[in-house]
């Protein structure tokens, strides 16, 4: 752990303090790098047609860009917690929105499948990854005492929000104007958020000499914890030798498979067979994200009123039932019943988010981000896993209903997971 520097060494705290916490234009501050970061997700589904046409690549090749950057983008979340505490949370997140615009910039005048790997693989995988919930967990650990929960869910929904808000804008520009304007224009965005982070977000209070937001006492700034890489690796090591890590593990790699592993990769298919057009299954999806938004920034509220684990186990209790009855609902229009299915499945889509952070923060202390982005990183191998193996499963049995039903069936193990995790009770903060 970080050993904490002397008072003399960090600037002492106003007094009086500000009537608004310098906290919320973090928050805001990070929101905008998250939602900026969530957007470069929703462009490799809108890149595979206009490449292939253009190029004549494989559709394979192109979809191989994406899977590594789905594979980056959850290994990166854990070494890039414990790099912001290295170096500070503004220098990676700064430095990852460059290299994620170097990426966009580069794909842009790429002329060989390799490269769209390289560029759209590695580099926007290695930038997007340092901006996950494992960035909004070290965001809420330094600077809010306080609505952690609520803070929490804002952040985790940005991500969402950026998908839903640049999605529709994207797919329209590639089909007006061509693949490269809108990659073109991500990269800008990215720049200009860059601007934004480097005047607004710092790395801790005591940087600008405030408590963080509902604390009782200054907290003076831990010292640059050394050897960022190592330091992963020791928290994954001790991690693992106790029963909590495995449990959060198992339930997040539950969460993937059910959540974005089969919904981005197999519900337009699977609406499909059902004879519902592509244009009405991605508004389905869409509204889906919306709600889902939604669900996080709630079940941060309920997070910080209840306690997590008994969240979790309802949070997947209602997936479970949501998933049985989805064979149920599909057709080939919308209906009433399949508006109620989008509603209450992305509800609870990204709700798991603030409980699971939660815990982490509660079992392992400090390293509670680090933990969390291993964790984060299970659930991204559970929606790899599940977007192949719910397609292969397609192809063996004619249908995705069994596909479904299993999913159903790991989400009611998850949710008896939940139970027995042992975690501290947090104390609750006196209301300000």
């Amino acid at each position: 752990m970080a050993q904490l520097t002397s008072t003399s060494q960090t600037t002492a705290p106003h007094s009086p303090g500000p009537r608004f916490h310098r906290a919320w234009v973090i928050a805001l501050a990070a929101g905008a790098a998250i939602v900026t970061a969530g957007a470069f997700t929703t462009v490799p589904g809108l890149l595979v047609t206009p490449l292939h046409d253009s190029y004549g690549w494989d559709r394979g090749h192109i979809a191989l860009a994406a899977s590594v950057n789905m594979v980056l983008f959850g290994l990166t979340a854990p070494f890039a917690a414990a790099l912001m505490d290295r170096i500070g949370v503004r220098r990676v997140v700064a430095g990852a929105l460059v290299l994620v615009a170097v990426g966009a910039l580069l794909t842009s005048v790429m002329t060989q499948p390799w490269q769209l790997v390289t560029y759209w693989g590695v580099l926007i995988g290695l930038g997007s990854g340092c901006l996950t919930t494992t960035f909004a967990a070290s965001i809420t650990s330094n600077w809010f005492d306080r609505r952690r929960g609520l803070v929490t869910g804002l952040l985790s929904s940005s991500s969402h929000l950026g998908q839903m808000l640049f999605l529709p804008l994207l797919a329209w520009a590639v089909g007006r104007y061509g693949w490269r304007p809108p990659v073109v224009t991500l990269a800008f965005v990215a720049l200009t958020v860059t601007a934004l982070v480097l005047l607004l977000l710092r790395d801790h209070p005591a940087d600008v000499g405030v408590k963080p937001y509902g604390a009782p006492t200054f907290v003076p700034k831990p010292a640059p914890a050394s050897g960022a890489a190592r330091r992963t690796l020791a928290v994954l090591f001790n991690a693992a030798r106790t029963g909590p890590f495995w449990l959060l593990v198992g339930m997040f790699v539950i969460c993937g498979a059910s959540t974005n592993g089969i919904m981005w990769s197999n519900w337009a298919p699977a609406a499909h067979d059902h004879g519902m057009h592509a244009t009405a299954a991605a508004s389905m999806l869409s509204l889906i994200g919306i709600f889902s938004a939604l669900g996080a920034v709630f079940s941060g509220w309920l997070t910080d009123r209840f306690d997590p684990r008994r969240l979790l186990t309802t949070y997947f209790a209602v997936r479970a039932l949501t998933l049985l009855v989805l064979p149920m609902v599909l057709s080939s229009t919308v209906t009433l019943t399949l508006i109620v299915f989008v509603t209450v499945y992305g509800l609870v889509d990204v709700a798991t988010v603030p409980p699971v952070i939660a815990l982490c923060g509660r079992v392992y202390g400090e390293d509670g981000p680090i933990v969390f982005g291993w964790t984060n990183s299970a659930h991204q191998l559970g929606a790899g896993a599940s977007a192949f193996l719910g397609a292969a499963a397609r192809d063996l049995f004619g249908t995705y209903d069994v596909v479904w039903t299993t999913l159903s069936a790991v989400c009611l193990v998850a949710a008896l997971m939940a139970l027995v995790v042992r975690a501290p009770k947090r104390p609750r903060p006196v209301p300000a």
